[in-house]
């Protein structure tokens, strides 16, 4: 299972990046899930997205504590805590 952990800030495109990617596989054959983790709603709030592609059906739905590609659309997400880690 290939898994991908976005970070950025509400309003840039965090939750739709990891939705586009998902459905990016799906239309190759590809089992996705996507799935969107934040705080309360607002702009420029800290946001975390998943995404979890496979050849097989995806039965778990945790966020992804271990990803295989991480992308950070703010550096500023990562100077509190260390985004590598789950």
């Amino acid at each position: 299972m290939f898994g991908v952990r976005f970070h950025g800030r509400g309003g840039q495109g965090v939750v739709t990046a990891a939705e586009l990617l998902a459905a990016a596989a799906f239309s190759e054959g590809k089992h996705a899930q996507a799935f969107p983790s934040f705080g309360s709603e607002r702009m420029g709030a800290p946001v975390m997205s998943f995404c979890r592609i496979d050849d097989k059906p995806i039965r778990t739905h945790e966020p992804v504590s271990e990803p295989d590609a991480l992308i950070i659309q703010d550096r500023r997400c990562c100077t509190r805590r260390n985004c590598s880690p789950g």
